[in-house]
């Protein structure tokens, strides 16, 4: 098998893991058997509770809820409604999306407690939000999680009393400041009684639901998500970086408790976030259904737990394609990189000397600085002046993954492939982002993974050699590496790539280092003729952003922004 078979190879494996990871499941349709979730009875409530909006204390938020009552009472739970008085500062958010001003509107939690055996055990809470921003039927944003619990409790339900209690608390105010969560965390006696929460949420309309949050001290949260959900996915690194950004879902408000905290979303189709267009027929099914099968294994696990999972240190984590969870302590990064040193080491003196390393360095570093400055300038391109809609950005960014894939491959074209590396000129490849692992690894020892391992990999491929076994290693240890990459790149896109597209540097450096051991090298004129016509490529697409019109899926209450 020639080298350029063996790449060929490896970047198909990777496209289809890539593909794998970030695709959900198909729905299961609505005469599946009781116990399992099925998105296809799910879709039902989808359906009456988001027909219309429902901003929190308007007429049809309060038929709305009635509809939650009752399918709650229909699976034997005890159910009341607790209403409570909604803060200034969201009583003026609801007079802006509703055109109503009352200085003291009154919102209404729903509260179902669905019994076990032993009630004197802490109870799991579900937790979703029932309330709507001003125009939008909310379908996904949050239907889909009332939906998805209603659908997990009728599912436990089925399948006979639970050990301990489930409670389902469906929060109001949520859009507006988080104001149903608050009441229910610092002034509803039920919470006395919690003692793990599972959130779910949604921005956007479809994809893959993730992971991505969790209470500190997260180490045995996650072995229970790791011995239970059948098809898992999440991260450490996404957990860290949520820890960074400035948002908030309700499950912030139990941050301060002493409650095991989960939280899981799904961002994909964000052109509905929030948007008049999030009905249910523009609901991905495949979302709703991973929502609700993560959901039901999750909950099933506690139900059974004894005790519910405490608290033990933070550890690394994250799914392999959604086929399964790996977990292992954050101190094992300095295991990986001390297996990496010897690697690059063994790689090394299989000759070239230092200044093909140094040369090898050089590329890469050539390559992580010129891809930022490509998707800097054709992000700029696609912005233009004045001001942004931040929901139009978020419509435009199947477009903005176009513009900096092109861009992307244009600098690794521009860097690296006219390169016919030596062993040593692999090895300085590896040594920035071998850098870069060991401080992420120190001051992120949680996040460190996604640079660390791939990097141990490419090691352990170079020591290998440049033989026959050298490509067969190559081939087994980069393609998981590229399709993670593939995968992570979609996942930077979407969650931050409206604003900052440059973070897709990251996965295309990682993902060049495993595509290097198997590359063969282009002529510097073929090499320049394709890296021209993706740069053509990304800035016609980031032109296309830019002078587009406000799509039509952006929230009413922004449309003139």
């Amino acid at each position: 098998m020639g080298k350029r078979l063996f790449l060929a190879t490896a970047l198909a494996l990777g496209a289809l893991l890539g593909i794998r990871a970030t695709t959900p499941p198909g729905p299961v349709a609505a005469n599946a058997r009781p116990e399992v979730f099925a998105a296809g009875r799910a879709m039902a409530d989808v359906r009456a509770i988001a027909a219309r909006p429902h901003l929190a204390a308007s007429p049809e938020n309060a038929a709305m809820r009635a509809h939650i009552v009752r399918r709650m009472q229909n699976m034997g739970m005890a159910v009341h409604e607790a209403p409570f008085t909604a803060t200034p500062e969201s009583a003026k958010r609801l007079a802006w999306w509703s055109g109503k001003p009352d200085p003291a509107p009154t919102l209404t939690n729903v509260i179902g407690v669905l019994p076990g055996m032993d009630r004197s055990l802490p109870a799991v809470l579900l937790m979703a939000h029932h309330d709507t921003v001003g125009g939008s039927p909310g379908a996904a944003d949050d239907t889909a999680g009332v939906s998805a619990l209603l659908e997990t409790a009728r599912a436990v339900h089925a399948a006979g009393q639970p050990a301990r209690d489930l409670i389902v608390l469906v929060t109001d105010g949520e859009e507006l400041g988080l104001d149903g969560a608050r009441h229910f965390f610092t002034a509803d006696p039920l919470r006395a009684h919690v003692g793990a929460v599972i959130n779910v949420e949604a921005r956007g309309g479809g994809g893959r639901t993730t992971l991505f949050e969790t209470s500190a001290d997260n180490g045995a949260a996650i072995a229970r998500v790791a011995h239970s959900v059948a098809r898992p996915a999440g991260s450490s690194l996404a957990v860290f970086i949520y820890k960074v950004l400035p948002n908030d879902t309700d499950l912030t408000e139990a941050r301060g408790g002493p409650y095991t905290g989960y939280n899981f979303a799904f961002i994909g189709r964000p052109q509905l976030y929030h948007s008049p267009k999030a009905t249910p027929d523009a609901l991905d099914q495949g979302a709703l259904q991973d929502m609700g099968a993560q959901v039901l294994d999750l909950t099933r696990a506690l139900l059974i737990a004894e005790p519910l999972p405490g608290k033990a240190a933070d550890v690394v984590f994250f799914d392999v394609f959604g086929l399964f969870m790996l977990v292992y302590p954050a101190w094992a990064g300095w295991v990986m990189l001390a297996v990496a040193a010897l690697g690059l080491g063994i790689a090394m003196r299989r000759g070239g000397g230092w200044r093909a390393a140094l040369g090898g360095a050089g590329r890469m570093a050539g390559l992580i600085v010129l891809g930022a400055l490509v998707l800097w300038a054709v992000n700029a391109v696609s912005i233009g002046p004045g001001k942004v809609n931040y929901y139009d950005r978020l419509a435009a960014i199947p477009r903005l993954e176009v513009m900096a894939l092109a861009g992307g491959l244009a600098a690794f074209l521009l860097t690296l492939c006219a390169w016919k590396a030596k062993p040593a000129g692999l090895v300085g490849a590896a040594l920035p982002l071998f850098a870069l692992g060991a401080v992420l690894q120190a001051l992120a020892p949680t996040a460190g993974y996604v640079v660390v391992l791939p990097v141990m990999l490419a090691a352990l491929a170079l020591a290998a050699g440049e033989g026959g076994a050298g490509l067969l290693a190559a081939l087994v240890l980069g393609a998981p590496v590229i399709g993670y990459m593939i995968a992570l790149g979609h996942q930077v896109m979407q969650g931050v790539g409206p604003n900052l597209p440059v973070a897709a540097v990251l996965p295309l450096a990682v993902g060049a280092l495993a595509v290097l051991p198997l590359w063969d090298g282009l002529s510097a004129r073929t090499a320049r003729m394709a890296a021209a016509v993706l740069l053509v490529l990304a800035l016609g697409t980031a032109l296309t952003v830019r002078l587009d019109p406000l799509a039509d899926t952006v929230p009413v209450y922004s449309a003139d922004k």
